[in-house]
């Protein structure tokens, strides 16, 4: 998924083959920094503050200076969906690199980090996912498995494996040997009415997905809810699905070889409550933020 001709770079929109970052950028070289990735429709930032609220609290737990104003930000990332005519089923990476400290600190720019935005097309997803199993992926312990940070390698590299041995993603289970999510997304279980996902002490990264569904979705007679997992809940459900900023609600039709049930019905529901909160999201920001 290549990015488009500009990025923003600390407020300025440049072209994206120019030189910005810089050798002994200590974020860069170490992985210190944090990111999201928002979904554009009609012109609009999904989910703004849930997202900026997010990257905020990461960023204090890894002491990476973020920028004051998350108002100007988000101007500042309209004027870059104009410049690459992006403003329609698209996709934005934010990210905030840290520039101070470490072993490897080189000459600064002027910033306690470096705000930058990137777009591209929204990425096609296939209509459901079969996964694979990571065994030790997450160590639920540790005050950063919770955090969304640069630091993104080996999430990177077991989704690869994954796709290079014929799945499409990958359950990673915490040293509990409990489900936690995948690489790159949510994982939820549905046993008839009721809707499970790992709860962030599993070791899950909370993503902005997740975050509607258990806080602002609401049907009548289903209830989700955080709940730790095995891999024997998973075999069992009527239904699993993953989510994430860019796959909304996709179903998992295999696990590890395992067939999975996907005749229920819950899912769909779900997935069209979410799309209509997704756009009475977007829709009450056009007045203010539309991109022209």
């Amino acid at each position: 998924m290549a990015i488009h001709r500009h990025i923003l770079y600390n407020g300025e929109i440049r072209e994206a083959a120019e030189a910005c970052l810089r050798p002994g950028q200590v974020g860069l070289l170490s992985g210190w920094g944090v990111f999201s990735t928002f979904r554009v429709m009609n012109g609009a930032l999904f989910a703004w503050e849930r997202h900026w609220a997010r990257m905020t609290r990461d960023a204090r737990l890894l002491n990476v200076p973020m920028p004051a104003e998350g108002g100007q930000v988000y101007e500042d990332i309209l004027g870059l969906l104009a410049a690459n005519q992006a403003g329609t089923r698209s996709t934005v990476r934010l990210v905030v690199v840290r520039n101070g400290g470490g072993l490897w600190e080189g000459p600064g720019s002027g910033f306690a980090s470096d705000t930058i935005a990137l777009t591209a097309d929204m990425k096609q997803w296939s209509e459901s996912v079969r996964l694979g199993i990571q065994p030790d992926g997450r160590y639920a312990a540790s005050d950063f498995t919770r955090a969304k940070m640069l630091s993104w390698a080996e999430n990177l590299r077991w989704a690869e494996r994954a796709q290079e041995n014929g799945f499409d993603e990958v359950v990673l289970l915490n040293e509990r040997g409990q489900v936690t999510e995948c690489t790159s997304a949510n994982l939820f279980a549905v046993f008839g009415s009721e809707v499970a996902t790992a709860p962030a002490s599993d070791g899950c990264l909370p993503g902005i997905t997740r975050e509607v569904l258990l806080e602002e979705i609401r049907l009548p007679g289903v209830n989700v809810e955080e709940h730790s997992l095995s891999l024997e809940d998973l075999y069992r459900a009527d239904e699993v699905f993953i989510t994430s900023s860019t796959r909304d609600l996709l179903p998992v039709r295999e696990i590890a070889g395992r067939q999975i049930r996907t005749a229920g019905t819950v899912r769909e529901r779900l997935s069209a409550a979410f799309q209509k909160y997704v756009l009475e999201d977007v829709t009450r920001r056009q007045p203010a933020f539309a991109v022209r």
